[in-house]
């Protein structure tokens, strides 16, 4: 979870009189996780952030599932999908279960004139290309690629991107987005042999207040439903906040990978967790440096969880062909490992060069209408000489 962090001006005391300039109080929100259980921030608005002028009719935006029961080695061009303008509509759900939703999106334009809140995922959105800010209550995130920005449920944002050229691979978990736990120790801290620490954090800067009146459309979403909201008050309209319960950045690139003298599994790459899923990162690093070790990785059958790996730059020993923005689904059931050629080709082989981001969920992925037209449907033969 991120640590404790302050913006702009609170009150010394929580839940006591904070007044404006001109005598009046500042609204105090809290925002919490599992009721008043779990990490919360406050937030300190000049106008209650209660006040709708209207509500426009609902939206469906549930995923069309085309297939709950898979059992067959899957590969999506992703970098097929289509570019959209608006950041909504660019949306494309390829794989999801009950636990996580796996969408790719491709937007040229900024949100310019509405919000977004997502108020039953957490977000992490890797940004494959493009570059831009993410604008929240909270401050200001500037992103490029690489970064994993972590969203949590229920935050107000805007994106702004700086070209028309963005291709983003985004995680939507129904439970929160953590550190692994073996990574930190009681008190929350990362520790001495994790992978990344708190430096590697990027967290929200230049908090600004926006005291505006006017119509502010919020869409919310929740259970695969836009809601359109009209907000008679700018959304960041606060003084200040304090908390745990921000969005953040992790760069891909800040990863520190661990190796050995013998090929290492892929828990050693977990970047986040979640309830019944997990995301890692393929990074470049050393190879194993045994006299007869083989670099590729031993085939694997997967028992209890599929596997998503989605390609983002460079070689990767153990395939025949990758493409950029390419995603392969091995699901539980069935093993999978290196191509034919590619074992005896990694050995002597000192470093890879690999960029990826894996998802392995506990649970099987359903595929969507969206993933179809980008399918490699001989993917399944790729294993044959």
């Amino acid at each position: 979870m991120p640590h404790y962090i302050q913006r702009g001006t609170v009150p010394h005391k929580r839940h006591t009189q904070f007044r404006k300039p001109d005598g009046g109080l500042y609204s105090e929100q809290l925002v919490s996780t599992e009721g008043f259980s779990d990490v919360y921030s406050l937030i300190y608005h000049n106008h209650p952030p209660t006040i709708v002028q209207a509500i426009d009719p609902p939206i469906d935006v549930a995923p069309k599932v085309t297939q709950y029961k898979n059992m067959q080695h899957r590969c999506y061009k992703g970098f097929s999908v289509a570019a959209e303008d608006d950041f909504l509509k660019s949306l494309k759900p390829m794989l999801v279960n009950n636990d996580c939703h796996i969408v790719l999106a491709a937007p040229r334009k900024s949100m310019t004139d509405y919000f977004y809140k997502n108020s039953s995922a957490d977000e992490v959105i890797f940004i494959h290309e493009g570059t831009g800010t993410l604008k929240t209550v909270f401050g200001e995130l500037t992103f490029s690629y690489g970064d994993y920005i972590v969203i949590p449920r229920g935050t107000i944002y805007q994106i702004t991107f700086d070209t028309e050229a963005n291709r983003l691979f985004i995680v939507e978990s129904f439970s929160p987005v953590l550190y692994p736990k073996r990574y930190r120790n009681n008190f929350g801290q990362l520790l001495e042999n994790s992978p990344f620490c708190e430096r590697d954090i990027r967290t929200p800067q230049n908090m600004q207040t926006h005291d505006e009146k006017g119509d502010f459309l919020v869409y919310i979403k929740k259970e695969n439903t836009l809601y359109p909201y009209h907000y008679t008050y700018h959304p960041f309209d606060a003084v200040g906040w304090d908390g745990c319960q921000y969005p953040y950045i992790f760069s891909i690139h800040d990863f520190e990978p661990i190796t050995g003298r013998v090929h290492q599994p892929p828990p050693v790459h977990q970047t986040f967790e979640a309830h019944n899923f997990v995301i890692c990162s393929f990074v470049p690093r050393k190879y194993d440096y045994h006299p007869l070790s083989i670099p590729a990785p031993y085939h694997h059958s997967n028992v209890d969880s599929d596997e998503v790996l989605y390609y983002v730059d460079g070689d990767f020993m153990s395939r025949k062909h990758v493409e950029r923005g390419m995603i392969t689904l091995h699901p539980i059931g069935i093993p999978h490992g290196p191509h034919p050629g590619t074992v005896e080709k990694s050995i002597g082989k000192e470093e890879t060069r690999e960029l990826a981001v894996i998802v392995d969920t506990f649970k099987p992925l359903w595929i969507c209408e969206d993933a179809l037209p980008t399918e490699d449907l001989n993917y399944f033969k790729s294993w044959m000489e």
